[in-house]
């Protein structure tokens, strides 16, 4: 069973003054406006097919890099190729092309990218290792984002997002869990952002490191429990769900049912129903679910165990 939760994703940008300030790259042409380009696209281009005249299916909007090989084989291009595939390389939504490896820029490329105010940029890193810290700059700074309603905590080391609806206990829940050692990553708001293939969250600067608690008010919690009780950010592994327990509902009672997911920006997080009722402990409840995901995880299965044991047991009388 799987919970889809709301997406307000928007699209986002990096700019080319940002990744030039980030990575050291030596500017070779163009001014200091044509450092205002910027880009939409995780992914990069090694102009291979288009430097050889092949355009089809190019997307002109990924930053263009030019390696050992590319400059092996602009070498041996004429003039005339060579201006006239730059040129289309500079196309209006191109953000910027680097050269890799300390190589020199080739004269006219150079000349290409002046007439037409291109950032070309230089870096000594090996193609490899730029591509490698490019992408996941950008995969970073590009991640999809959505702001969910809930508490994010880091659970012996794992990310637990606690959901449910307001004045179901969570804050009250993750208080016990922080004077228990655990640790707050972000009350009520939690915002979080689709990174490869995993889902992060943090606090929204305003909040962060903040805690409200009904009839106290928001307490700091890094003042009153001390530095290691906050962190930054954590990887969401678990959702818990809290929902109010009602008598007649079925909930899991052995561990075998069909497994629940929730959907957060289209990855599907593993998710744990727990009812909640005067007199039950969240607290003590919720940290005992993030142990058994734990060993679950291990390959541990309490319904197996049980099974097992009812299969001995039924094999005695027979």
């Amino acid at each position: 069973m799987e919970d889809d939760m709301s997406e307000k994703t928007y699209e986002k940008k990096v700019g080319i003054r940002d990744i030039v300030s980030f990575f050291q790259l030596e500017q070779l042409t163009g001014d200091d406006s044509s450092l205002d380009r910027w880009t939409v696209i995780q992914d990069l281009n090694r102009p291979g097919f288009e430097l050889a005249g092949v355009f089809k299916d190019t997307e002109p909007r990924r930053i263009v890099i030019i390696g050992n090989k590319e400059s092996e084989f602009i070498r041996t291009m004429s003039e005339d190729d060579q201006r006239a595939r730059f040129q289309f390389l500079m196309d209006g939504l191109t953000p910027c092309i680097i050269i890799t490896s300390g190589n020199e820029i080739p004269n006219i490329l150079r000349e290409v990218a002046i007439y037409n105010n291109f950032p070309v940029l230089r870096t000594y890193l090996e193609t490899y290792r730029l591509t490698a810290d490019l992408i996941t700059f950008l995969d970073e700074k590009l991640a999809p984002i959505d702001t969910m309603s809930g508490v994010l905590m880091s659970v012996y080391g794992l990310g637990v997002m606690i959901l449910g609806e307001s004045g179901m206990g969570k804050s009250e829940t993750a208080l016990d869990l922080i004077r228990d050692g655990q640790v707050l990553i972000s009350d009520d708001r939690v915002d979080v952002q689709h990174i490869q293939n995993s889902i992060y969250g943090h606090a929204p600067a305003i909040t962060k490191g903040l805690l409200e608690i009904r009839g106290i008010g928001v307490i700091n919690v890094e003042k009153m429990f001390g530095a290691s009780a906050v962190a930054d950010r954590a990887e969401v592994k678990l959702v818990i769900r809290m929902v109010p327990f009602e008598r007649d509902a079925e909930y899991n009672r052995i561990g075998d049912e069909t497994k629940r997911y929730t959907k957060i920006l289209g990855v599907p997080v593993p998710t744990i129903v727990i009812p909640v009722s005067a007199g039950r402990n969240t607290f003590v409840l919720v940290e005992s679910a993030v142990r058994n995901f734990r060993l679950q995880e291990a390959g541990y299965s309490g319904a197996a165990e049980i099974n097992e044991r009812f299969s001995r047991f039924v094999g005695k009388d027979e």
